[in-house]
């Protein structure tokens, strides 16, 4: 859904409620604190959309327990905020979302970590089956190409050799993507994330020549690439991970240029679940359910 049919379809808060209360409560509403069906319309005039649970005596309503929850920036905003950020391809700053949106920074980031760890926790319920491509990239800094460069100065260190921060990830071809900042790239730490995010019964695991993907071999058919010869041997390569990186990167290089190390997880998360919606024409609905899954 695009910001012009968000605009058209959810002029009030009114509106934005009656969808997620549709979305949520399909059949009938439900208390989220207990999760009884005795529940009623509250009547204020002042609040909209509140209910009232007979069983736990708790009053809700259908933002509880949700991104939304305990916030006073209206709903259109949010689901504004989300169409924008679902329908770039290379990320979204605060401060453009601010523009665009006529909010203070602070807001439209507030609203855009609750988006992006939403995204986040999506990516513990994927597995990875068939032919999947393993890598590792390190995120931050400054782009390697120059205008010009002396002989005698030393060139920037690439690799494990920085100090930018580590990510691993893998992709399916043709499926999803899983990717983390990697606190351990050694054979344990990989072999420990490659456990989650694939599963072993007929797949097919390439990498590159990295000795820690040794550790793999013993519970997943493993081929190597080796990016010091060549970098592609008919299926052996891993161009399909290299392209999600570009991704990751060209968001950090063009569009936020610089966010905190303990942030990355979220714009990790953010990069993946774009990435694995990405022939998903309704992504936005998509989100919102899950956002009550």
């Amino acid at each position: 859904m695009n910001l012009l049919q968000i605009a058209a379809r959810f002029r009030s808060q009114e509106a934005c409620i009656a969808h997620l209360e549709s979305v949520r409560w399909p059949d009938r509403a439900n208390c989220p604190h207990c999760g009884s069906l005795n529940v009623a319309r509250k009547a204020e005039n002042d609040r909209i959309g509140r209910w009232n649970c007979h069983d736990c005596k708790s009053s809700f309503n259908v933002m509880s327990g949700t991104i939304f929850a305990k916030t006073k920036i209206p709903l259109r905003n949010w689901f504004m905020a989300l169409s924008l950020m679902v329908n770039a391809k290379k990320s979204l700053s605060s401060h453009q979302l601010a523009r665009d949106l006529g909010m203070n920074q602070g807001s439209a980031h507030y609203m855009q970590q609750r988006i992006r760890a939403e995204m986040t926790n999506k990516q513990g319920e994927i597995l990875l089956h068939g032919i999947i491509e393993a890598d590792e990239t390190y995120v931050g800094g400054k782009p390697r190409k120059r205008n010009k460069r002396d002989d005698d100065e030393p060139k920037a260190p690439r690799g494990r050799a920085t100090k930018k921060t580590p990510v691993i990830g893998a992709v399916e071809r043709g499926g999803k993507v899983v990717a983390q900042v990697a606190g351990d790239l050694t054979g344990r730490g990989v072999m420990r994330f490659l456990r989650k995010a694939v599963d072993p019964t007929g797949s097919l695991l390439i990498t590159d020549e990295y000795r820690a993907y040794r550790a793999v071999r013993s519970s997943i058919p493993h081929e190597v690439i080796k990016h010091s010869e060549q970098y592609v041997d008919g299926s052996i390569h891993t161009n399909t991970i290299e392209g999600f990186w570009s991704l990751l990167k060209r968001a950090w290089y063009g569009q936020h240029h610089q966010y905190r190390k303990h942030y990355m997880p979220l714009y990790v998360g953010e990069a993946c679940w774009k990435y694995n919606e990405r022939n998903n024409a309704g992504a936005f609905g998509t989100f919102l359910r899950g956002c009550f899954a």
